[in-house]
């Protein structure tokens, strides 16, 4: 009986799920797991879970089923991917309360397809059915990320990979494993001061030169009470006082 999924306990104690390989459901030859057994297994015990992805995706319809057991489990439950979760995988994905990606993971997400013959009735009818998969799909995208479902589909169709950090961006994870987010946050910011003082240094060094070659005959600016000269202009001495600070 092949297995997709497998239970450990970590150094803690605490429940620790692996979903590796193809998410399946039965199929036509019974060699495939059930989803039946994937909760019997879920529910036999209590406890938070941590549930590590690595899978290409498989069928929607157990992926379905394996989201809303998820959901619907009592403790709490922490996704975690550390190669890849694609396709029908990113659906199980987003039944984490908190989702986290290794920094080297990929997340995938695509219009459902399938295989279909018959008349053109058969086909119009197969569209349709697509059509309903993938708006359902989009309410477990759109219930983790908070994007437009119009986004979402349009991700969808284009068959977005995603890394770890753009899957953060874009609401699909929560956070990037093994990074220091503040450490990160601050960076950014120091390099946004970095990159004003740049631009303000400029400014200042080209009023400089220009008060250097500034006829020094010519009459200074008369300045009113609200810092302009008659025609409105701030005048530059002012404009070089205010970026001193930057220095």
């Amino acid at each position: 009986m092949k297995r997709f999924w497998n239970w450990i306990r970590d150094d803690t104690g605490g429940r620790v799920l692996r979903l590796n390989g193809l998410i399946d459901e039965d199929d036509m030859w019974n060699d495939s797991v059930t989803p039946k057994a994937f909760r019997d297994e879920l529910m036999e015990d209590e406890g938070d879970i941590t549930v590590w992805i690595n899978s290409p995706g498989g069928s929607v319809w157990a992926a379905a089923e394996i989201y809303t057991m998820l959901k619907d489990y009592a403790g709490s439950v922490t996704v975690k991917i550390d190669a890849i979760a694609a396709s029908a995988a990113s659906v199980v994905a987003m039944a984490g309360d908190k989702v986290l990606m290794s920094p080297v993971a990929m997340l995938m997400i695509h219009d459902p397809y399938t295989v279909a013959m018959g008349n053109t009735r058969d086909m119009e009818k197969a569209i349709d059915t697509l059509n309903e998969v993938k708006e359902s799909i989009i309410n477990a995208y759109a219930a983790k990320s908070g994007m437009r479902r119009s986004k979402i589909a349009d991700l969808m169709s284009d068959e977005t990979w995603m890394n770890a950090k753009k899957a953060v961006e874009l609401g699909f994870a929560d956070e990037v494993m093994y990074s220091d987010e503040k450490e990160y946050e601050e960076t950014v910011e120091d390099e946004g001061a970095y990159s004003m003082k740049r631009v303000g240094q400029i400014i200042l060094n080209r009023l400089h030169i220009a008060d250097e070659v500034r006829p020094k005959a010519r009459e200074e600016p008369v300045i009113g009470m609200d810092g302009k000269t008659e025609n409105g202009a701030v005048p530059y001495q002012i404009l070089r006082k205010q970026l001193e600070f930057l220095k």
